[in-house]
Order: structure tokens, then C-alpha cells, then sequence
């Protein structure tokens, strides 16, 4: 913190205000003695002093008028100090919080054991955002969406909960075998709204285009082919998509395509790997790789024994690294102390006249 004035010049005047009423007093005051011709001194106040008693209480009153003077000036200096405009510049690095994510999430058999882990590391660093928005789609054959974009962190965290709630305890075929009616039904529930298409799973293509419709801006179709469509993104967008790239079915959208309207409406979109680890070679998870980096996007796997947690704060730390941050600088109005000092000031002041007067 960096102490600052607001109205220095205001300062300046009221010094001079004071010095000249004080010196127009002080010439006034010689003048009245210069030219009264009924002045007289009737007796010497030094020789009615001499006593001890005496010349005790007239030390005391002159210390006394001394602290008053001392503190009538500094309660003057401070008030002066005060018509100023104190204030404080608080410099430092302030991140621009302006960045749309959506969570796109593969919901099929394959994935559905990961997905609560990126819940979780989300429901983690929502904590730590500010100025964000955030939303959530899943999506297998069709998709759903679980909340829109907002930055109303409360609802964010209380949905992302109940989410992992609902999925505690799904990481092989053999924990949804042995779970009860009621924890499968909430599944189900949960899960409602993403198979509505017979023997077709996982339709990744269309599950981005699914996410990137809930980001301002975005069209497809018709109009994602109009020439010069999209113009430059006031906040930045970015899609963190979880899946294994395994299709089983005939999208209406390929990976491709989809990784094309969002770069076109300028939509960063981040792969995380989440299958087996067995399977990080296969050509799909190639194919998957090759896609997100040749459209700019980063892409994570479990390679080197890191948990989806690790991958998921690794993807956010690079957008945050890309977001623009910088220097600056904050001025706020700071009379704490300076009130303070003049109250304490005026009392002192209050109590020394008191004392003289009696």
C-alpha cells in the first residue's frame, strides 16, 4: 500500500489560509498595543510569582497551555491533512477473470468411472475462481445440459455435489451390478435425457457441438457458413472435454467437424483422456490427440501415473497462464487513522482548556 492524496492542492490552501489568518492576527494584536494610548501597566505579574506555591502553579499552567497549543495545531494539521483526501494505491498483479468453461463430459459405460473425478477437481477450484462462468453438459447418444454458464458459484458447487453424489462409487461394471435399486435409479435419473438414440453410445462430435451452443456467440449449420460470422470474443471460451473417443454409431457431427465450429467461433477446446489406461495408444486416443492439438487446444492423459485430478488442474493451468493478466493499480480512499488522530487530538485539546480554565 502506497499512501496518496486525492486533493493535495487542497492541502496547500488551507496551509495558507492558516499562516495568513494567523500572521493578520499577529499584526493586529502589535497594532491595538502600538496605538493605545490607554494602555498602562498597573503591576508586574513576575513580582506577584515569587512565592513557591505560586510560581508551582504558574509552571503547571504554563505546561498546560503549551500541550493545548501543541494539540490545537496538530488537530488543525490533521484536519487539514484530512480536506486532502487520504487514500491508499494498492498496486498488484489483479487476474482477469473473464473466461466461459464448459464441462463436456462423455457419459457412456466406458467413461462414466472418470467423470466424478473431474467433478471433483472442479467442485474444488470453483472455490478459487472469480469472474469465471461455468456450466456443465454430458452427453452420450444425445446430450444434457446439467447447469448453463453462470459465475453463481453457490449453484455451481451444489450441482457439481449432487453429481458426485450420484456417481460415488461407479469405476468398474461390477460396482453398478451390486448397487442398490434406489443408487440406480438415481443414476439412471441423472443419466436421463443422453440415450435417446437406439444402439448408438458416445457421439463425441455431436457432444462438443452440444457444449459449444451453450457459449455466447456460437452457431452451426446454416449460419456457422457465413463469412466473417464471428467476431473477436470479449471473454475467452473454452470447452475441457472428457472422453475415451470411442464411437459406436454415426454421428451427425465427426470429432473434426466439431473441432472446426469451435475454432471458427473461437472456442479453445481441451481434451482429457478418460478410459483406460491400457488403451492411451489406440488409435482412437491418436486420432483424439492429433485433432485438439492442431486446433490449439491441450491434451492430457494418465501417462506417468498422474490422477485425473492432476490432469484437470494441468488443462486450467494453462488457460489461466493464456488469459491476460497485468499490473494495476487501485485507489482507495483511506481517513481511518486520520479520523481517529483527530478525535484523539480534539479531546486532548478539550481536556488541556478545561484544566486551564479552572
Amino acid at each position: 500500500m502506497i499512501l496518496a492524496w486525492q486533493w493535495p492542492a487542497a492541502f496547500l490552501v488551507a496551509i495558507a489560509v492558516l499562516v495568513a489568518l494567523f500572521l493578520l492576527m499577529f499584526a493586529f494584536g502589535a497594532f491595538r498595543r502600538g496605538h493605545d494610548p490607554d494602555a498602562a501597566q498597573v503591576f508586574d505579574l513576575d513580582d506577584d510569582m515569587q512565592g513557591e506555591h505560586a510560581s508551582r502553579l504558574m509552571r503547571q499552567w504554563l505546561i498546560i497551555g503549551l500541550a493545548a497549543t501543541v494539540a490545537l495545531i496538530l488537530a488543525l494539521a490533521t484536519a487539514i491533512a484530512l480536506i486532502a483526501r487520504p487514500a491508499q494505491v494498492d498496486q498488484g498483479a489483479e487476474h482477469a477473470g473473464s473466461r466461459d468453461i464448459v464441462l463436456c463430459l462423455d457419459v457412456s459405460g466406458s467413461t462414466l468411472p472418470y467423470d466424478r473425478e473431474v467433478i471433483n477437481t472442479y467442485l474444488s477450484l470453483v472455490s478459487s475462481f472469480r469472474g469465471e462462468r461455468i456450466g456443465m453438459s454430458i452427453f452420450n447418444s444425445t446430450s444434457r445440459t446439467v447447469f448453463p454458464l453462470t459465475d453463481d458459484y453457490r449453484l455451481v458447487a451444489s450441482q457439481l455435489t449432487a453429481a458426485s453424489s450420484v456417481l460415488k462409487g461407479v469405476e468398474s461394471q461390477n460396482d453398478i451390478d451390486q448397487m442398490s435399486d434406489a443408487d440406480y435409479q438415481k443414476i439412471s435419473d441423472w443419466l436421463d435425457g443422453t440415450q435417446n438414440r437406439t444402439d448408438e453410445t458416445s457421439l463425441i462430435g455431436d457432444g462438443v457441438v452440444s457444449c459449444a451452443a451453450m457459449l455466447p456467440g456460437f452457431a452451426y449449420g446454416a449460419e456457422a457458413g457465413r463469412t466473417g460470422q464471428y467476431a473477436q470474443r470479449q471473454r475467452s471460451a473454452s470447452i475441457v472435454l472428457a472422453t475415451d473417443n470411442v464411437v459406436s454409431g454415426k454421428p451427425t457431427y465427426s470429432l473434426k467437424q466439431a473441432l472446426d465450429l469451435a475454432s471458427r467461433a473461437h472456442i479453445a477446446v481441451d481434451g482429457l483422456y478418460s478410459g483406460p489406461t491400457a488403451s492411451e495408444g489406440d488409435d482412437a486416443t491418436t486420432q483424439m490427440r492429433t485433432l485438439i492439438r492442431s486446433h490449439g487446444g491441450s491434451f492430457v492423459t494418465q501417462r506417468d501415473d498422474r490422477s485425473v485430478n492432476d490432469l484437470v488442474r494441468d488443462i486450467e493451468t494453462r488457460r489461466h497462464a493464456a488469459d491476460q493478466s497485468g499490473s494495476r493499480a487501485a485507489v482507495l480512499d483511506a481517513p481511518g487513522w486520520w479520523v481517529l488522530a483527530l478525535a484523539v487530538l480534539t479531546m486532548l485539546w478539550m481536556l488541556a482548556a478545561w484544566r486551564l480554565r479552572r
